[in-house]
């Protein structure tokens, strides 16, 4: 009896907090049903083999998993068997992220059609530009004890001129410029650029670090977390400031005053690009924040709070509306916290059908360059 009274207790507890329950079922899989299954999505950081969402057999021979206290919003996820082993159509084609509605409990039955990994991989195209070269293959990351592939992308009269240039400094650099080794589908930096600075007039270097691949969340993170680990965002916004840009101020033509000098990065690469602008502020004039992972952790709004004002902040805020459930309270927060700087320059910008993909970031990338290049004074 008391069991029975915690649980109803618990149930209205949840519904006032505004929490909820999803069941994912999965009744059929058309191949590999012995195999384990799991859930990926906005809910775990896109992990295609997190056991925690690992589903657990259900009777009739389903699959099954139930997410609990899950606030009210909108949330991405696919299937998958493990890395690179996410669910496809019947025939191997890419399916589009399935999106959840949370407004209430729910209970969903999903099939899975087939498996990406069941059918042969088609060779993505080079799709760099002629602008783009690789600065570095293993470039030395001293903070971190780690090798890492630089990306560098020059404007196409770089080589004509003697001017000196901004410089974009980009998270996850296997996304931006190449098809081929995109994680998923790339940024297009390079082609946007080459059509957009023509018309501005207003040019820059960009550079592109690549991710860590698993050690990503990590060398992200400013802050240790309980389920990812220690965070080694401090030592890797240090290599940004202290040991890549002045590289780069030496071997390329540059301008080095922090007006400058900008980072972007989305998901995880937002969250660090706007934790490098709060450690480094006399280094970097502006970030880029696309969908933040501000989920991380309660201390970056804090962090936010201690901001000393000295420097001007410039940050281009940006999250979708079909995001994980508080991407867009998050970002508010931030953007109410930021702007009550004196010394403050904050653009906030909600897409209302937005989600979280390289897709979308893509989109989004054409409008914040314009403003950054108009804070640019000759």
């Amino acid at each position: 009896m008391n069991r029975i009274l915690i649980l109803i207790s618990f149930f209205f507890v949840s519904q006032l907090n505004g929490q909820f329950s999803a069941r994912f079922v999965v009744t059929n899989i058309a191949t590999r049903s012995n195999e384990d299954v799991y859930l990926t999505g906005t809910f775990n950081n896109w992990n295609p083999q997190d056991p925690q969402y690992k589903l657990r057999p259900f009777s009739g021979g389903r699959k099954s998993i139930v997410l609990i206290n899950l606030a009210a919003g909108t949330y991405a996820f696919k299937f998958s068997r493990g890395v690179n082993k996410l669910e496809s159509t019947s025939d191997g084609r890419d399916i589009p992220e399935r999106i959840l509605e949370v407004s209430k409990d729910e209970s969903n039955e999903f099939t899975i059609a087939g498996w990406k990994d069941d059918y042969p991989e088609k060779p993505k195209s080079y799709t760099a530009s002629p602008q783009v070269r690789l600065m570095d293959t293993a470039f030395f990351i001293p903070q971190l004890n780690k090798k890492r592939r630089i990306w560098i992308y020059l404007p196409k009269n770089y080589q004509t001129t003697g001017k000196n240039y901004p410089v974009l400094y980009m998270q996850d650099g296997q996304n931006l410029f190449n098809e081929k080794t995109a994680f998923a589908e790339e940024w297009g930096v390079d082609e946007c650029l080459d059509s957009l600075q023509a018309k501005l007039q207003k040019e820059c270097i960009v550079v592109g670090i690549d991710n860590g691949l698993d050690k990503r969340i990590n060398e992200y993170n400013p802050y240790d977390h309980f389920k990812y680990g220690k965070g080694f965002g401090n030592e890797y916004v240090d290599f940004l400031a202290q040991t890549l840009k002045p590289y780069i101020d030496k071997n390329y033509r540059t301008r080095k005053g922090r007006d400058f000098n900008y980072l972007a990065g989305s998901s995880m690469g937002g969250l660090i690009s706007w934790y490098a602008m709060l450690k480094h502020p006399t280094v970097f004039g502006g970030a880029a924040v696309f969908s933040p992972s501000f989920w991380i952790s309660p201390q970056v709004y804090v962090d936010a709070e201690k901001w000393d004002e000295m420097e001007m902040l410039r940050f281009y805020l940006y999250t979708g509306a079909k995001e994980e459930a508080n991407a867009v309270a998050d970002l508010q927060k931030m953007a109410t916290i930021l702007q009550k700087k004196k010394q403050s320059q904050i653009r906030t910008v909600v897409n209302q059908i937005g989600q979280h993909s390289e897709k979308y970031w893509r989109q989004e990338f054409a409008d914040f360059y314009k403003w950054m290049a108009n804070n640019w004074k000759e």
